[in-house]
């Protein structure tokens, strides 16, 4: 079976148009450990965690990293086969300083490089007319709810418009891929039809964050690894980061970012420490709040955000459990970051489960049978 790569890109090709670019930074900063206890967990954290690896119940776990008070609590880290934007690589032994695919967690991130650009008055408020920011497509106005389409809807993925990523990305019929293969995939995605009018259903794909992608590069006037590394990465200590690239030789807005399960907790403490860093503010809290507001339901238990999932687990042990609100970023495979800001707790999750139907099962575990079952 071919690779997603080797469907978008073509043997020829491949090598030149998809390859990785590196971001090299200063190795980021220790974190301050302090022990379950302390940080209010149960003390056999981390033998829960072990067995519920050791049991099968989660599997293929590349690394696990639990913040808690501003601190390092736990951090594991198993070998494993993994790929790189769907090029396999082989068994990899991962430790703290491994970068590793970040999938759709990228899309995230990219939520929050959009707050920081409006911050410096270089991209569109959300409420602005998303045509309105891409002139040179204003003939594939054909409908009348093209007019209606916001920055916003592109924020919350409710663009209306026809997309379906819900098929495996091997699959060129898939339309992250059908738009990687378009001679100009900003045509693609507003040539779409509308199966929804604007701002009232969810729907799932890459449309949404390549729009968001784009508007930054526009108006910041760099790439997006180089305005990630100076307004985000750099300000909270993010050691060397990679973005693979897409057929138009850009960087893959939607999935193509790699850091460490380490540096991606950093992302998490810097949501409970309402977008700034020590002291200093990186994402205007303004912008968190509203990234955070549940626009849209996404299905029975979760809702959607700025491209970030919502939700609510219960936590502790029964029979009176209360609960808490998170925060999360999801990628393929398993990729996580969920920030449960009542609790103080950031955790980062990487996997390699990309062609699993269930892959969404082993991070949730993690999250539930461990991290919130040992609050005390």
């Amino acid at each position: 079976m071919r690779t997603r790569r080797q469907i978008v890109l073509g043997a020829a090709a491949a090598a030149a148009s998809a390859m990785i670019r590196p971001i090299a930074a200063a190795a980021s900063s220790d974190w301050r450990r302090i022990s379950p206890s302390d940080a209010g967990f149960a003390s056999d954290l981390e033998a829960r965690l072990d067995n519920l690896v050791t049991s099968g119940r989660a599997w293929n776990l590349h690394g696990v990293v639990i913040l808690r008070k501003g601190a390092l609590v736990l951090e594991r880290y198993d070998a494993g086969e993994d790929e790189i934007w769907g090029d396999p690589i082989g068994r990899v032994a991962f430790g703290p300083d491994t970068q590793h695919d970040l999938r759709s967690v990228t899309k995230s991130i990219l939520g929050l490089l959009y707050g920081v650009a409006l911050a410096q008055g270089k991209v569109p408020a959300p409420e602005r007319p998303l045509l309105e920011a891409f002139p040179e497509y204003a003939e594939l106005a054909t409908d009348p709810r093209h007019k209606r389409l916001t920055i916003a809807h592109a924020l919350t993925m409710s663009l209306g418009l026809e997309w379906n990523e819900d098929i495996p990305y091997q699959d060129p019929a898939n339309s992250e891929i059908q738009m990687e293969l378009a001679p100009d995939r900003y045509r693609y995605i507003f040539s779409r039809p509308f199966v929804a009018d604007p701002g009232t259903r969810w729907i799932y794909g890459a449309a949404a964050t390549t729009l968001i992608g784009k508007l930054i590069q526009k108006g910041t006037g760099q790439s997006l690894p180089n305005f990630a590394r100076a307004a985000l990465f750099d300000p909270i200590g993010v050691g060397a980061t990679a973005w693979t690239n897409g057929l138009n030789g850009e960087p893959a807005a939607s999935s193509g970012l790699r850091m460490t399960p380490r540096d991606l907790a950093r992302i998490g403490q810097l949501i409970l420490n309402r977008g700034q860093w020590e002291g200093h503010p990186v994402v205007p809290a303004e912008w968190l709040e509203k990234s955070f507001q549940p626009y849209l339901a996404v299905d029975e238990f979760r809702r959607y955000g700025y491209f970030w999932y919502l939700g609510d687990l219960q936590y502790g042990n029964p029979p009176n459990r209360p609960i808490a609100h998170w925060i999360g970023a999801f990628g393929y495979g398993g990729q996580r970051l969920f920030v449960l800001p009542e609790l103080d707790i950031a955790v980062a999750i990487t996997a390699g489960n990309y062609a699993d139907k269930d892959q969404w099962i082993p991070p949730i575990r993690v999250i539930r049978e461990v991290v919130l079952a040992s609050v005390l």
